[in-house]
């Protein structure tokens, strides 16, 4: 893989990511955490209220979407991320100390579900476009793919950590230990060599400047078939929470440990997808098109699969297609739009990206009760199938043009 991992020749890429697998791994075993408490212990199975904690925590992302693009435009970055990390291990902190001292009810999870996902809107996107300001643009497209890796490969070890002390010592530990994770952020952020950033000039502030995005967007039609195939994937399909924690108690009888081991497999395709996005040249537009494809077959394989170790099996093609359509599409975004309105354009991607979660994960919620989990897992494949269709519109369109 010559040239894969290429952005870590910088040392403030290196540094960057030393801290970030750190609390990628705190992360995912809140994450991991949080599902298992809502399914488990503040409810009986109930695949809905997952969805609406989900739903509120994404919900920001389109709320805040306004100031959260301004914010990264015209802002320093490095101060802001700063400002949101030591956030996020002050309300992991909050909720593990709740859950510990047996006080933690699911308006609880609910309340600072809505606070993460206030801060995590601010923080996504800086963090997004922080990138570029880490290795410049020669290497951003590798950047950008390597954070991927970054937070997939976290994925591994995170949810099946967390499956077994969640067993052994429960699950309030989890939020704790993301809340210690946040440091090796913050620790890395003050030891970056601010002179050799590559930080542009700010946006210049504008009357209309928060709308400026939009318009951008709607005047590119490569941009728009992107952003709507990225809502139909992530409204309806990357709602992995329910897919994989209904599909483990539910269909397999499984406990916290199984369930973290197929989180923890699907990460396997999640970082194979990144790695592979890591070594490719340019994004192009066709491939993702053949991501949201293989997504939603493999959606509809895991749907049909008899038994446990099978499932797991469909998990790593679907981590791998899922990696390779999310990473393809932020290259794309990222290296087609002006730096100077990168920031916007990039919680645009997020808030449609994250921000449909509200709509589709109630929804799949919602079918996992009434139906069944496997049912849940064609809507996602569904959306899959019409995301590709979408590409493949956009590409006939604009074939003879571009000769792709």
């Amino acid at each position: 893989m010559k040239g894969t991992f290429r952005s870590l020749r910088g040392f403030n890429y290196r540094t960057w990511a030393a801290g970030a697998i750190v609390s990628n791994v705190g992360t995912w075993m809140q994450r991991t955490a949080q599902d298992w408490l809502v399914l488990t212990q503040l409810t009986h199975y109930n695949a809905t209220a997952v969805g609406v904690v989900m739903a509120l925590q994404f919900a920001p992302q389109v709320l805040l979407l306004p100031l959260t693009g301004f914010a990264a435009d015209h802002l320093d970055r490095r101060k802001l991320l700063f400002a949101t990390q030591a956030s996020l291990g002050t309300l992991a902190l909050g909720l593990g100390l709740l859950t510990l001292w047996g006080h933690v009810r699911l308006w609880h999870v609910d309340v600072f579900a809505f606070l993460l996902g206030c801060v995590t809107a601010f923080d996504a996107t800086a963090r997004q476009t922080f990138v570029a300001d880490l290795v410049g643009e020669e290497d951003l497209s590798n950047a950008v793919a390597l954070n991927s890796t970054s937070f997939h490969a976290a994925r591994m070890l995170g949810p099946a950590t967390a499956g077994v002390l969640i067993s052994a010592v429960g699950s309030g530990w989890m939020f704790v230990i993301n809340a210690a994770s946040f440091g090796a952020v913050l620790c890395s952020l003050s030891l970056l060599r601010v002179n050799e950033l590559h930080v542009r000039d700010r946006a210049r502030r504008t009357r209309g400047g928060l709308l400026e995005g939009f318009v951008y967007v709607w005047k590119r039609p490569d941009l728009k078939a992107v952003l709507i195939m990225f809502f139909l994937i992530g409204t309806f399909g990357l709602n992995f929470p329910i897919f994989i924690s209904t599909m483990a108690v539910r269909v397999f009888g499984q406990g916290p440990s199984g369930y973290g081991l197929l989180t923890s497999i699907m990460a396997i395709g999640s970082v194979t997808g990144a790695l592979l996005s890591a070594r490719r040249a340019q994004p192009r537009i066709g491939l993702l098109v053949t991501g949201a494809a293989v997504f939603g077959a493999g959606l509809m394989l895991a749907a049909v699969m008899p038994a446990y170790a099978l499932f797991a099996v469909t998990l790593v093609v679907i981590g791998v297609s899922a990696q390779t359509f999310t990473t393809t599409a932020n290259s794309l975004v990222q290296l087609s739009t002006d730096p100077s309105m990168r920031g916007r354009v990039l919680a645009i991607l997020l808030a449609i990206a994250l921000g449909g979660t509200p709509l589709g994960a109630p929804i799949v919620g919602w079918v996992a009760d009434t139906f069944g989990p496997r049912q849940a897992l064609c809507v996602g494949a569904a959306a899959g199938f019409v995301a590709a269709l979408v590409g493949l519109r956009y590409r006939a369109k604009t074939a003879p043009s571009t000769g792709r």
